[in-house]
């Protein structure tokens, strides 16, 4: 192991200067390239270079593209090139049939759970009952011991549309989508009226992210529920939960929201609930007293009582056009790391303290430092915040980012959102060099202290809250990494570092910390 350069010199990012014709030219090649893969993000990069030819080829393309999806009434695709080109200001957003607010209007209009639909409300909350199914997951046989044994999955669903459109998790259906997957499964839901059928479905479009899936089967639905809000819930109000707890169909159960800021996600804050869940709960409805969707069951602590857990509502009502649009739904990201600012006791913003060199946010010329402010004409004053307009944004667009540098310089910048990598911070450890990098995955900015062994640093910097803080390090600690490792399937890394520790009277010894390679910090 080198740890001072990058493991992975093939993906090494060189910052591009515009004015050398040389490197211009060689940018305007790397545009034309990727114009075949991904027309948005040429044209985004066409832009940065200033290049009139090259954003006429790159506008033309783009408008191709518009056309085909529109012909195809793809609406999500026909608003992610419409609000992009909206963002950079480009004349060709002039030459398409429809405006961006046209096609918002669009992407929305037969998407199921957002278009009104809804069944009247019953006068009991057991009648609700018959809006849910059970997710049935066959996977056939598999055999232990040389013997053969059934092997399911089951979960629970509800019935968002007349037309059979069910909501469940992903993990409940990952079988059926997971390329990793070896089992031969098919998919089936039994009516809560009716659990002696097995009604065949199909997956629509997954998030494994967010945990959700759509899936349709060709029924008429008992009952449509309607998507409610959670953004008015707090701890202590009431709710109820509905599904098919280890398989026993029509089981309600209530309790009351114990919290609902808890980071179990990397794309956003869920909802903790006291309310009995079991396993084959997951992907059931959690309610109010008026049959209104509030959350998405989801994960429950068996070992514990009255610890579980659901995805609020607002996610999937986020996330649905993607969900329709079919597929493993792509979450955008700008290639950066940072958390919530304070001033004067308030947030104010995000603070961003890594660049992923050259991410989106790196070729926009964002830094650490910059204090994001604003979004897309949406004021970010949390991390929260700018999670909640990134779910409501599609991968593979451009959006507007404004930010201030320093105390008085505000700045803004068109950055073109990307596809969320699956662990960010294990593109980050491939990408950057080690004394960079340690900041966003252990909480550390290092610094090197000699040029003839490339293992030693001193810690020029301790992010608050962080694996580096919660082990004891601080500044000025100089340390010297003997050995990291990446484990399961690359989405933890452990480190085993030398350390001479301030905190402990500079005793030193050998630590062994280990970090996620995926946070909700990463955006």
């Amino acid at each position: 192991m080198s740890c001072s350069s990058v493991r992975d010199p093939e993906n090494v990012y060189s910052e591009i200067d515009y004015t050398q014709e040389d490197a211009r030219n060689e940018e305007r090649k790397r545009i034309l390239d990727l114009l075949e893969k991904n027309k948005v993000q040429a044209l985004w990069r066409a832009y940065l270079l200033k290049d009139s030819e090259t954003i006429s080829q790159c506008e033309e393309k783009i408008l191709e593209e518009y056309n085909e999806v529109v012909e195809k009434e793809d609406w999500f695709n026909a608003l992610r090139i419409a609000k992009s080109l909206e963002t950079i200001s480009s004349p060709a957003l002039s030459k398409i049939s429809k405006s961006p607010s046209e096609l918002a209007s669009l992407s929305k209009k037969n998407v199921p759970g957002l278009n009104g639909e809804k069944s009247n409300a019953a006068k009991k909350v057991s009648s609700y009952i018959n809006g849910t199914v059970t997710i049935w997951v066959d996977k056939g046989i598999k055999v232990e011991r040389g013997m053969g044994f059934a092997d399911r999955v089951i979960g629970s669903g509800f019935f968002i549309s007349k037309d059979g459109y069910i909501v469940t998790n992903h993990h409940v259906i990952s079988d059926l989508v997971d390329k990793k997957s070896e089992s031969f499964s098919r998919l089936y839901i039994k009516l809560a009226e009716d659990s002696d059928t097995r009604i065949p479905a199909k997956v629509i479009g997954y998030d494994p992210e967010v945990d959700l899936a759509l899936i349709k089967t060709e029924v008429d639905a008992p009952y449509v529920f309607t998507l409610g809000s959670s953004s008015d819930l707090d701890a202590g109000d009431k709710i109820y939960a509905i599904g098919s707890p280890v398989g026993l169909e029509r089981t309600l159960t209530s309790g009351i929201v114990s919290a609902t800021d808890r980071k179990l996600f990397t794309l956003g804050s869920v909802m903790q609930i006291d309310a009995a869940v079991n396993q084959g709960n997951s992907g059931g409805p959690c309610i109010d007293a008026n049959g209104n969707v509030q959350a998405i069951v989801f994960a429950g602590m068996l070992q514990f009582e009255g610890l579980n857990f659901a995805i609020p509502v607002e996610y999937l009502k986020s996330l649905l056009p993607a969900l329709y649009a079919g597929g493993k739904v792509l979450h955008p990201w700008l290639g950066c790391y940072g958390h919530t600012k304070k001033e004067l006791g308030k947030d104010a913003g995000l603070e961003v303290q890594y660049v992923f060199p050259g991410a989106s946010a790196s070729r926009a010329k964002i830094v650490p430092g910059d204090l994001i402010c604003e979004v897309d004409g949406q004021k970010v004053s949390t991390l929260e915040d700018m999670q909640n307009i990134l779910m409501k944004s599609a991968a593979k667009s451009i959006i507007r980012v404004k930010y201030r540098r320093g105390e008085e310089q505000f700045l803004e910048s068109d950055v073109y959102l990307g596809t969320r990598p699956e662990n960010p911070g294990y593109n980050i450890y491939k990408g950057d060099i080690i004394a960079k990098s340690f900041l966003p995955i252990f909480g550390m900015q290092l610094v090197h202290v000699s040029t003839s062994n490339s293992r030693k640093y001193s810690i020029e910097q301790i992010l608050k809250g962080s694996v580096a803080d919660e082990s004891g390090f601080s500044e000025n600690d100089p340390v010297e990494i003997r050995n990291i490792k990446l484990l399961e399937d690359n989405s933890v890394i452990y480190a085993e570092i030398y350390a001479k520790n301030r905190k402990k009277g500079y005793l030193d010894g050998v630590m062994a910390i280990g970090s996620q390679l995926d946070s909700p910090y990463y955006f």
